[in-house]
């Protein structure tokens, strides 16, 4: 593995702890304006310090990040499909390497349909691409989606993740399930796990936990932080099981303390309805006192 390629996973997953927290806005290629993430730029903003990397896509990053960050950037290189369309796993590869590198991206993302109609066609653009990439020395993050007759057990993400794996992805994205041990222990590459669909905080927080003690280098979640009513309250809370090695309780007291300072914070200040009292001008009971007028001189 060359110099760069090795200098662009440490920055994703940091080689202090081994550990990686990514904040994904990247669900506009398939899904459009998602609930939450109608502004992209306004919802990036106040979490981008607390992410390791942000998982998005080109045009997001061109309008809505800003240049000055130091975030590293994992691009999504694959789309051709809308949440409207006959079949989800019918993506190609959509951006150029070139495009990538004027990005300054840290990785390239791209998901493999394992089981689906595509399939062939989504392993093969994962191989081709991992040649580009390679050529550069940048990673290849693959990510193993699942459609609604694929399962989310061990068997089929462990075969997913595997096959991933085998064609030279750096580091892949799955799900967490039961028995996710098995997965990790298959795949000789590092695994961050899914956010999935939003759940409640105490029930996304857990799964950040299971993932990490199941053998998880992270997690990459997107609408379990921005779907939240306190985005920026719940991504600390799950940074402070990915960095800190807290418990769920932890993390989720937190939670609550965060969101407990906001909303004092944003409660309207009442004015009093009591009359502003003013002090009566006392007039003094001395008389007044006045200077005699000086008498002419007389020449």
């Amino acid at each position: 593995m060359d110099w760069g390629l090795k200098n662009r996973l440490s920055q994703i997953i940091k080689p202090q702890n081994n550990r990686a927290l990514m904040l994904a806005v990247d669900h506009g290629y398939f899904l459009g304006p998602t609930e939450k993430l109608e502004n992209p730029k306004k919802v990036i903003a106040p979490l981008l310090k607390y992410c390791d990397s942000l998982m998005l896509t080109r045009g997001v990053q061109r309008t809505s990040v800003p240049t000055s960050t130091n975030v590293p950037m994992v691009l999504r290189v694959s789309g051709g499909s809308s949440i409207i369309g006959e079949d989800l796993s019918q993506e190609e590869i959509t951006v150029s390497i070139k495009d990538a590198i004027r990005l300054n991206a840290s990785a390239l993302a791209m998901s493999i349909f394992v089981g689906s109609k595509y399939e062939h066609q989504t392993i093969v653009n994962l191989g081709k691409l991992v040649n580009e990439a390679e050529e550069y020395g940048i990673p290849v993050l693959a990510v193993t989606a699942v459609g609604k007759e694929l399962g989310k057990d061990a068997r089929y993400l462990s075969l997913a993740c595997r096959i991933a794996a085998e064609q030279g992805a750096h580091i892949v994205k799955t799900y967490y399930c039961d028995n996710f041990d098995k997965v990790v222990q298959s795949c000789p590459v590092p695994i961050i796990v899914a956010g999935g669909k939003k759940i409640p905080e105490i029930d996304a927080l857990q799964l950040t936990y299971n993932s990490i003690k199941g053998g998880a280098v992270g997690v990459d979640m997107g609408r379990n932080i921005w779907q939240s009513e306190n985005p920026v309250a719940m991504i600390r809370a799950v940074r402070h099981i990915v960095h800190g090695n807290a418990t769920v309780d932890q993390a989720f007291k937190l939670y609550q303390t965060l969101r407990n300072e906001k909303t004092q914070q944003t409660k309207p200040q009442h004015k009093s309805n009591q009359p502003t009292q003013t002090k009566p001008q006392h007039k003094s009971n001395q008389p007044t006192q006045t200077k005699p007028k000086p008498v002419a001189n007389k020449k």
